[in-house]
């Protein structure tokens, strides 16, 4: 840990009325811990170890004699603990003099992503005659706000993003125009492929899922598991990617389009919901940052969930409105949720976050649409991978390409539905 984040950190923990925060880590259990002290990589952790921060003065350490050089990159006074009883006595050691300190804990786990510390310890820190307050908003503060490198970066990856949902919509396009064997598989290869043109990389592969398959938000074809694509089809794209550069930042898009020269009014029907839903959302941020009053990531939620709702199909949005976004795809910042959770998390000038409400009809087929925002650090609300999604894309309609081919009276059947629902990094909207 640098001099100048610890700086930064009792500042904020002076500005928050929080005495402190007490890092806690074993074996790997909280990378919040790891990251924050930015410890190096080729030490051995294999036994408890704390890391106190006050908001005024000198940080302490506790650490185990067998490791006690562990934390000599960090600042601050070291105590070297042996058995048992001498680690709940360096505990009150570190602690004196604190009332409330801040750990990655959550009351009743409103917010599980930060609830990296287990009860035990909770109870061993309390035993101290120490309250424990969420590090929730701490968290988000240290790791969720990006540098102006990862910005610009991030800003030329969802451009490419975006190119590379046109560029699969033409190669779905060229392809079944030309009587070639088309399948979700091999969108989503091909956008791998563009990805990796782009300078870009991802830690799982994209989502290309048609007809009933985009009705299971978390469905993903595999080189085994997968439908055509064919004439009359309704497709997804999920895809999020990010630059090869050290530190880089996601982006992370969904569009929908169907497989003809015009969209069937069905589908277009329930996009225009969840477009309603996404343009609350994103208008109550807007109104928010303009006018100075604090947003919370729960309210986000609710301002897509009563559009859609009140549109008749809150039943069918099974999922959170968005996401953190930062080095992994789902960030430690504040969640867009007043669903899975009641994410009280303020929305940060220097974050990032997905808005992508869904409505999925069961076996039928399911429509998402989402953009990424950025809030600049002098609050300005802005949409990346611009232009965002208006209609359905009409994939035979007016491309600029001469592939057209009309398309048959039969091409409305469905596709097999797919089975396969594997997981990954993106996995949990």
């Amino acid at each position: 840990m640098t001099t100048e984040r610890l700086h930064e950190i009792q500042q904020t923990l002076q500005s928050s009325g929080i005495d402190g925060w007490l890092l806690y880590n074993f074996r790997g259990s909280n990378v919040f811990a790891t990251r924050l002290l930015a410890l190096p990589s080729h030490i051995m952790c294999t036994r408890r170890y704390f890391y106190y921060i006050p908001a005024k003065g000198e940080p302490r350490k506790l650490v185990h004699r067998i490791e006690e050089w562990n934390l000599d990159t960090a600042p601050g006074e070291k105590t070297v603990y042996l058995s048992w009883q001498s680690l709940a006595e360096g505990v009150k050691k570190i602690l004196a003099g604190s009332r409330s300190v801040a750990m990655e804990y959550s009351p009743n786990c409103a917010i599980p992503y930060v609830s990296n510390v287990d009860a035990g310890t909770i109870e061993l820190v309390r035993s101290a005659g120490v309250s424990v307050v969420s590090s929730a908003n701490l968290v988000a503060a240290f790791e969720a706000v990006w540098t102006e490198e990862q910005r610009s970066d991030n800003f030329v990856a969802a451009g490419h993003l975006r190119e590379t949902v046109d560029a699969a919509f033409a190669f779905i396009r060229k392809r079944i125009a030309a009587g070639k064997k088309t399948t979700e598989y091999d969108a989503q290869q091909f956008m791998l492929k563009e990805f990796g043109r782009h300078g870009m990389w991802s830690e799982d592969a994209p989502n290309c899922s048609v007809n009933a398959n985009s009705a299971n938000p978390h469905y993903e074809p595999t080189k085994k598991v997968h439908s055509p694509l064919k004439e009359g089809d309704f497709v997804l794209l999920d895809l999020w990617a990010k630059s090869k550069k050290p530190h880089s930042v996601y982006a992370d898009i969904t569009w929908t389009g169907f497989i003809g020269e015009s969209v069937p009014d069905e589908f277009e029907k329930i996009f225009q919901v969840v477009k309603g839903g996404r343009d609350a959302a994103l208008m109550l941020v807007q109104e928010r940052f303009r006018t100075g009053i604090p947003i919370y990531g729960w309210e986000v939620d609710a301002a897509a969930r009563k559009y859609i709702s009140d549109s008749g199909y809150g039943d069918q949005f099974v999922h959170r409105t968005g996401h953190s976004i930062g080095e992994v795809i789902h960030g430690n910042g504040a969640n867009m949720d007043n669903l899975e959770t009641h994410d009280e998390r303020r929305l940060l000038p220097g974050t990032s976050f997905s808005i992508e409400p869904g409505v999925y009809l069961r076996d039928k087929f399911g429509v998402r649409s989402e953009i990424d925002v950025y809030i600049t650090i002098k609050g300005e609300v802005v949409v990346t991978g611009l232009p965002m999604q208006e209609h359905v894309v009409a994939i035979f309609g007016n491309s600029g390409l001469n592939v057209r081919r009309k398309i048959s009276k039969s091409g409305g059947k469905k596709s097999r539905t797919g089975k396969s629902a594997k997981h990954g990094s993106k996995r949990g909207r």
